[in-house]
């Protein structure tokens, strides 16, 4: 169960994710909070900049290491609304991230427990705390809905 204030920063990641809807973009959305003050915003820029790299996840994790002016991110929770993918949980890893909380599993891609689990694995040098928050509908339905106008296009 999250609390108000991670509930709400899970509203700007799918305002993030929304954003990525509206530009063609594969609706997935990232916020980083770093001491109850949100430090990066996020979504998904692929198509966009021709970028395999530019997921959500990995441009807010960028935009929170110049802010925060280093590269180990202890200290900070990741907010995004689809389970993270293995490029971006070995990210996460990497960036010595404390928490990621997703809203949406991927049965597909997940790396936080569906497929796999990266994040969270003993044999890596760093553990992620993995929470999902998976009682609002809402963050599943716009990648759904995303998908079925790509199939129906």
């Amino acid at each position: 169960m999250l609390n108000e204030r991670e509930r709400f920063c899970l509203e700007q990641a799918y305002n993030q994710a929304v954003l990525a809807y509206e530009k063609q973009e594969v609706p997935v959305g990232a916020i980083v909070v770093h001491e109850q003050t949100i430090v990066a915003a996020a979504h998904n820029l692929r198509e966009t900049t021709f970028n395999p790299l530019a997921h959500a996840e990995l441009l807010a994790l960028t935009q929170t290491a110049q802010s925060l002016q280093r590269w180990r991110l202890t200290g900070c929770t990741l907010f995004v609304t689809l389970e993270p993918c293995p490029m971006c949980a070995g990210a996460l890893v990497n960036a010595r991230i404390d928490r990621v909380i997703f809203a949406a599993r991927d049965p597909k891609a997940g790396a936080c427990g569906s497929l796999m689990n990266i994040a969270s694995d003993p044999r890596l040098n760093h553990r992620v705390e993995v929470i999902e928050y998976l009682e609002d509908e809402k963050f599943g339905e716009l990648l759904s809905k995303f998908f079925r106008e790509k199939r129906c296009n």
